[in-house]
C-alpha cells in the first residue's frame, strides 16, 4: 500500500524516511536514478523491513548551486534559509553572496547570523562589514554559541514553526548550532548513519533534525562548502536576485542594460551617490562575467 512520508536523510542512492507516526525506514528509488531529497514528501510503499519511492510529491521549493560539472541539491519545501558566518576566521562576502542570490532564486526568505560575538574586536569588524545586508532589508542576527543564550533564544525564536535549512562554510559553527538546538541531534546522525551504512559510521550529507515537532519546528543540516555554484542563473536574472541593485536596475535608459558601463545606468548612478557598496557591485561585475562564460 502506498504511503506519505517525509525524507529526513539520504546518503547515495538511499534515504530514510519518515512517516507521519514517527516511525523510520530505509527507501530506494524505484529505477536507477535518485530524485528525492531532504524535505521531500514522498510517496513509498514498504517491502520487507525497507521501502521503495514510487513517486516525489510536489515541491514548493528546491534550493541548489550548480557549477560548470555538476549540480548539487541541498534540501526542498523549505521556509527559511539560514545562513551562519563567524566573525573570524573572515567571512567571504562573495560566499555570502553566492548563498543569498540562490536561495532569492528560489523564493526562499534568508536570515543571517553572525556568530563569535564573543570575540569584540573580530565581531565588531565583521558587524560592520554586514552594513549593506542590513540596510537592503536582509535580516541579520548577532550570536555566540558559547555564552549568550539571549542570542540563541532570539535566534530560536525566528525558527519557530518553520522548516530551515542551515548553510555555511566550514568551522562557523553548524554543528555547535544543531546540537545547543537539539540535544539529541549527535545519537540521532549517529542511529541514521548505522542505518543507512550497515553499521559504518559514515556521515549523511544532509540530516533533517526536529527541534520542536509538535510546533512543525525543524532544522536541516548540510554539508560545509567552500563553493557555492550559481550557474543556474542567468546573468540577466542575476540582478534580480540582488536586492540592492534590483532597486536601481529600473531606472537605466537602455532595457538590457548590464549595470557595468552603459551610459544613463541606474545602477552605477546609485553606485555613484553610495546607494551601492563597491563592494557588492564588485561581486556583481566578477558574478555576471562568471555567467556569461560560454558552457564548454
Amino acid at each position: 500500500m502506498r504511503q506519505d512520508g517525509l525524507v529526513i536523510a539520504g546518503h547515495g542512492r538511499h534515504v530514510v524516511v519518515e512517516s507521519p507516526n514517527g516511525e523510520r525506514r530505509i527507501c530506494h528509488p524505484r529505477g536507477k536514478k535518485s530524485q528525492a531529497v531532504v524535505g521531500d514528501r514522498v510517496w513509498w510503499q514498504a517491502s520487507e523491513d525497507e521501502g521503495t519511492i514510487e513517486a516525489v510529491q510536489e515541491r514548493r521549493n528546491l534550493l541548489y548551486r550548480q557549477d560548470e560539472i555538476r549540480t548539487k541539491s541541498f534540501a526542498a519545501n523549505l521556509d527559511r534559509v539560514l545562513i551562519l558566518m563567524a566573525a573570524e576566521p573572515e567571512f567571504s562576502e562573495m560566499q555570502l553572496t553566492r548563498a543569498l542570490i540562490a536561495a532569492e532564486a528560489a523564493g526562499i526568505a534568508p536570515l543571517i547570523a553572525l556568530n563569535k560575538q564573543d570575540l569584540a574586536e573580530a565581531f565588531e569588524r565583521a558587524w560592520a562589514r554586514l552594513a549593506p545586508y542590513r540596510n537592503m532589508g536582509y535580516e541579520v542576527l548577532p550570536l555566540s554559541l558559547r555564552n549568550n543564550a539571549e542570542a540563541l533564544g532570539a535566534l530560536l525564536r525566528n525558527l519557530h514553526g518553520k522548516t530551515t535549512l542551515v548553510l555555511g562554510p566550514s568551522g562557523v559553527g553548524k554543528s555547535t548550532l544543531i546540537n545547543r538546538l537539539v540535544p539529541d541531534a549527535l545519537a540521532a546522525t549517529n542511529e541514521i548513519s548505522q542505518a543507512l551504512n550497515s553499521g559504518k559510521h559514515t556521515t549523511t550529507s544532509t540530516t533533517w533534525y526536529w527541534v520542536d515537532r509538535a510546533q512543525g519546528t525543524a532544522l536541516i543540516d548540510s554539508p560545509g562548502f567552500q563553493a557555492f555554484g550559481i550557474h543556474h542563473i542567468e546573468p540577466t536574472h542575476l540582478a534580480l536576485c540582488m536586492p540592492d541593485v534590483k532597486a536601481h536596475a529600473d531606472h537605466c535608459r537602455f532595457y538590457n542594460c548590464t549595470h557595468r558601463h552603459e551610459p544613463g545606468c541606474g545602477v552605477r548612478e546609485a553606485l555613484g551617490q553610495g546607494l551601492i557598496s563597491p563592494s557588492r557591485h564588485k561581486i556583481y561585475e566578477q558574478l555576471f562575467d562568471e555567467l556569461s562564460q560560454p558552457a564548454f
